[in-house]
Formats: structure tokens, sequence, C-alpha cells
């Protein structure tokens, strides 16, 4: 099947018949009010609008997969001014891009963005493919995400089921159960479907985010203003702060590390590259321990010096989505470099203005800057 037949099978699996057929009475009572209201209420100057390419809408659905709208613009921005094409991030060393991604968070994305990026450059002409099993094939992007992308960039009539569409639909249809159970999803799925519009596809997208991230919210959901309150079965039943359904709860497990901030005489901090899979991957981070003990032992092969000359500073929790990660931090000054801890491809002693470049976690960056305004501030 050729990408043009792929693209257009899953066109008419979501849709009517023919592109003549009106739409649907759900659709019509849906679509069109919140189109309405998009047109005076909804964002229409956000930076991956103009202009709306298929690489900036790529990019943006990817940063706002795990972020906020005003937390992904600044990052955004910064993104295309160095990446601005396909081409371009495919052609960027992993190091570059991660740095670019650094204080967003979940880097896996970024790391699926650059897979995906040299995967276009290899198997697409070095653009992003319109065509949605294509797109699906891609690292980082699934089914609502590949439906963003040729909804938005090409007007294709896909539909899209991120957070906020989930709940907007949850409550409009009043469903029970949590959205991510695959059987509620895939009801969903199917309202989700049933209500796209005929035309004004990039809008309608953008509207039902906008009416998710602006009024149909997590708490204290605005219901005065929506434009979908007359058919909303969560309003009329007084079930918005249900719907939808919680994820059910269980405790985190915690686990303890130790970091080891080491200074040498030049007063650069040693980074260490983190393993290319698990939390963080291929982040440059402090060297880590699980223990006081493995510690001990990674200072005594690596560092010319004494261990108990270290300086235990204040502990650091960090919560990822599956388990708490409690830091405790210790830190040595103008520590002698060893041959074993010379620049490699996995340690490197790093000045602080190089540190901007770099892709560090954030909860790493801020303790390792904090350190450095330490010392500049005891300077005479």
């Amino acid at each position: 099947m050729s990408p043009r037949t792929s693209r257009q099978a899953h066109v008419e699996a979501a849709a009517p018949a023919t592109p003549t057929t009106p739409a649907t009475p759900a659709a019509d009572a849906f679509a069109a009010p919140l189109l309405a209201w998009f047109d005076v209420h909804g964002r229409h100057d956000l930076p991956w609008q103009h202009p709306r390419t298929p690489y900036r809408v790529w990019l943006s659905e990817i940063m706002l997969q795990q972020t906020q709208v005003r937390v992904a613009i600044p990052y955004f921005e910064r993104f295309v001014a160095a990446l601005p094409t396909v081409a371009a991030l495919a052609a960027a060393p992993l190091d570059d891009v991660l740095g670019l991604w650094s204080g967003l968070g979940y880097y896996a994305r970024a790391r699926n963005l650059h897979a995906a990026a040299r995967t276009c450059a290899e198997a697409h002409g070095g653009e992003l493919p319109r065509d949605f099993d294509a797109l699906v094939a891609l690292p980082g992007i699934g089914r609502s995400t590949a439906g963003a992308i040729l909804a938005q960039a090409w007007g294709d009539r896909f539909a899209i089921l991120d957070g906020n569409v989930k709940r907007v639909l949850a409550r409009y249809h009043g469903i029970d159960g949590w959205p991510g159970q695959p059987a509620v999803e895939k009801r969903l799925w199917g309202f989700a479907q049933a209500h796209l519009p005929r035309a004004r596809l990039a809008d309608y997208t953008q509207a039902q985010m906008d009416l998710g991230a602006t009024l149909c919210t997590r708490h204290a959901p605005a219901c005065t203003a929506c434009p979908l309150r007359p058919g909303c079965v969560a309003y009329a039943q007084g079930r918005t702060g249900e719907l939808p359904t919680p994820k059910p709860g269980k405790a985190l497990p915690t686990r303890e590390a130790t970091l080891l901030l080491l200074r040498d005489a030049e007063g650069r901090v040693l980074l260490q590259r983190r393993p290319p899979a698990g939390v963080w991957a291929q982040l440059w981070s402090l060297p880590e321990a699980d223990g006081e003990a493995a510690a001990r032992a990674w200072f005594g092969d690596h560092i010319d010096g004494d261990y108990a000359h270290g300086e235990a500073l204040d502990s650091i929790a960090h919560v990822f989505s599956h388990y708490r990660f409690n830091m405790h931090p210790r830190r040595w000054r103008a520590v002698a470099t060893a041959a074993a801890v010379r620049d490699n491809d996995d340690l490197r002693w790093v000045p602080r203005d190089a540190l901007a470049g770099l892709g560090i976690p954030a909860p790493v960056r801020t303790l390792v800057e904090a350190q450095f305004e330490q010392d500049q501030e005891k300077q005479p």
C-alpha cells in the first residue's frame, strides 16, 4: 500500500464514506459551538502556528506531551532557532539536542525526537511523512500525536486524544472509569472520531486542547463559560468534580543514592554521562552511587584524596512518575585529578560557563549552580 493510499485508508476509517457527507448531528452539537468559541477565545498566536509547518507542529506536540504551553514556548523558540528543520535536527549531536532540552524533563522525548529525525533523513527524504502509519512508526509518536500532526500541519481528518481531550470527553459524555484503562480509552476514541468536523481540522484540534487547558480544567472547571455546557452530562449531573475518574493510587517506592560533587583545583565540576537506558538516560549528571559504601569505593577508584574530607549537603527529593528519588550529595573542593578521571566519553571536568550547553537533570543543575554561586559569594 502506498503512503498516500495508507493515509486515505485511515481517514476513511475515521470518517463517513465520502467527503461530501455532512457532519453528524453529534459532531455538529460538539464541534460547531467549540469552533465558535475558539474563534473568539482560542489561542491563535502560539509560535508553532506561525508558520505552521509539519516540523514545528511535531516539535510542539512532543514538548507539550508533559509540559504546559507557557513553559514550553521559550524552549520551543530556542530549539527551532538552533535546529530549524528536520534535517538540522537529524544532523545535530545528541548532546546538543539534550542541551537544548535541558530543564524540560522527560528526556526520553528528546532522545526519541532525535532518533525520529534521523529516520526521516534516512527513509523519508529528510521530511516528516504525511502518512499515519509512517508517523506512528517513528520513535515517540503515538496515535494521538500522529493525528495532531496530520490535522494541524495538513488539515487531514484525524482525531486526537491527549489528556485535555480525554477530560473534556469523559465529562461531556459522563464516562466513568480511569481513561488510561483500555476499555475506557476505546470508548473515548470512538467519541473523538464521531465529533470530527468536515473542515477546519487544524483549528478544531487546537480548540479541543485550548478548552481543556483553559476552561475544562482538572480542578474548578469554568463551566459557566464553556460552549459545550448545554450537552455536558457531567455538568447536568453535578459530576464535574468526579470525572474523569482518577487513576487508582498506589504508594511510590523510594530509592536512595549518594551524589559526588567533585571540584578540581581550577574550580571545574566532574560530570558523568548516565547509562543509555533508564532515568535521565545519556544526560550528564554527578557521579552517583547506591549508598555510602559504594560512593566511598567509587571515590577510591577515581580520586586522589580522602573520602572523609567530603562535606554532606542537604538531601534532595525528586519525584518521578514511578518512584521517589532521594539524593544525598557530598562535596569535595580542589580534589586532585587521578589518571582514571581524566576527560573521556563518560567523565568530563566542566567549567561553569560550559554547563548551559549540556543536558543536565534539573535538580542536579540547580545543585551545581548553587555551589558555584556560593563560591562566588565567598570571593573577596
